[in-house]
């Protein structure tokens, strides 16, 4: 067996367009240490130092202990605006943008 990391364990990255978002915060009850809805009703990444990040399309390494969560939350998303995709290749595997 080698170290090498398979497509299953390949690390997730996480962004939301506002543009979709329909403020239901369905993601952040899901995995409030990743996404939080801001003043305007919108929700958001947080950066590594809980800050929201505002800047359209930017990513955040999703922690594995919330990868689940995070899965859940762009399969349950009424606005279909949570993109995950995999850091190593940045292909999408949850989300509107996936690959069936």
């Amino acid at each position: 067996m080698t170290a090498a990391t398979t497509p299953q364990e390949s690390r997730l990255e996480v962004w939301i367009d506002q543009g979709l978002c329909t403020g239901d915060g369905i993601c952040a009850q899901y995995a409030p240490e990743v996404f939080e809805l801001d003043v305007d009703g919108l929700a958001y990444v947080k950066g590594d130092d809980g800050e929201l990040l505002h800047t359209p399309g930017t990513a955040v390494l999703v922690p594995l202990v919330a990868a689940k969560d995070v899965i859940d939350s762009a399969n349950e998303c009424p606005g279909d605006c949570i993109h995950v995709r995999r850091q190593d290749d940045g292909v999408e595997v949850y989300g509107p943008d996936a690959s069936t």
